[in-house]
């Protein structure tokens, strides 16, 4: 059996705008059939309840079951930050870490958004022991996932502006240790896919895991006419994992990468 997800990330919602590519996104969607949707967040651009609003407006208009995680975009730019900086996110999306779980897929949102931090991310210890409970019992056979907005491997294009993951090593460890196969991330607005040993060097053979980033879906700065817009497909099956591409040609959302990994 073939467990497919749909990703996007970085919306920036301005109240009513609506992103070029989302008629395309939502044939997609229709086509592929993917039984989940991962939402990494910055679906909003100043965090402002409408903003919010408005893009749970159109993730519920693809009418996929989806699972949202807040970006450092999606809390308040006033005091609100530091007092109740997820409120409006709640009011409009309900959990900042919900748990998918299907009997081949399990999914778990991870908050990396920290109020004193504008634009790095961070995730305590107690994120990552529930996470690792969370996978725990899990059938070897099904994909094991995590999503969060800040990547751990950030492609390095148009990213100066763009602070990582705190301790990424850690993280990454923990996640291994875990089982996880695919962490799925957004913040960099571009796509960049990694497996870790591609970049890391292991005492002892591990089970591929597989670091996704998607391109941006909106495209909230003017002077970035050339940032790509789109977003990823992931396509499992007890053999291997497959990442394709997709990005918004100005008609549609054309295909423009694919990789295949072993489970292995």
């Amino acid at each position: 059996m073939t467990t497919r997800l749909l990703h996007v990330s970085d919306f920036h919602q301005r109240r009513d705008d609506v992103p070029a590519p989302l008629a395309a996104l939502q044939a997609l969607a229709g086509d592929l059939e993917p039984e989940l949707l991962l939402v990494t967040g910055d679906v909003a651009h100043r965090g402002k309840q409408d903003e919010l609003e408005r893009a749970a407006e159109l993730v519920r208009g693809l009418e996929v079951p989806f699972l949202a995680v807040p970006g450092n975009h999606d809390i308040p730019f006033t005091h609100a930050r530091f007092t109740t900086p997820f409120a409006a996110w709640e009011r409009a999306f309900g959990e900042r870490e919900p748990v998918y779980r299907s009997d081949h897929l399990v999914v778990v949102g991870l908050n990396s958004v920290r109020p004193w931090r504008q634009q790095g991310g961070a995730l305590e210890q107690a994120q990552l022991k529930r996470a690792a409970a969370e996978f725990q019992g899990v059938p070897s056979s099904a994909l094991r996932v995590v999503a969060l907005h800040h990547p751990l491997a950030a492609p390095p294009w148009r990213a100066r502006h763009k602070r990582p993951l705190r301790r990424r090593d850690a993280v990454l460890q923990s996640l291994a240790g875990a089982g996880v196969e695919l962490v799925v991330a957004g913040h960099v607005h571009q796509a960049g896919i990694a497996e870790r040993h591609e970049f890391e060097v292991l005492d002892e053979p591990r089970r591929s895991l597989v670091l996704a980033t998607v391109p941006g879906f909106g495209r909230p700065r003017p002077r970035r006419k050339g940032e790509a817009q789109g977003v990823n497909v992931y396509d499992a099956d007890e053999e291997s994992l497959t990442v394709t591409t997709f990005t918004w040609d100005g008609n549609d959302l054309a295909q423009v990468g694919r990789r295949t990994f072993s489970r292995r």
